[in-house]
């Protein structure tokens, strides 16, 4: 059974998912929709392991 106590984690998905659009569009303007999206996957990821992290504690 859970702990009542424990408060619930964190959505890092949204960060990925959030970046990965961000950095779509970023790459578009600059003209390297490839590179946005992996720079933006990169990011993202980095974030929901950090927030991942934090939560862990």
């Amino acid at each position: 059974m859970a702990d009542p106590l424990k408060r619930p984690g964190n959505a890092g998905g949204f960060l990925v998912a959030v970046s990965l659009l961000a950095g779509t569009v970023i790459g578009l303007i600059v003209g390297q929709p490839s590179i946005g999206f992996l720079v933006g996957l990169a990011v993202g990821s980095a974030a929901a392991v950090a927030m991942w992290l934090k939560d862990r504690r």
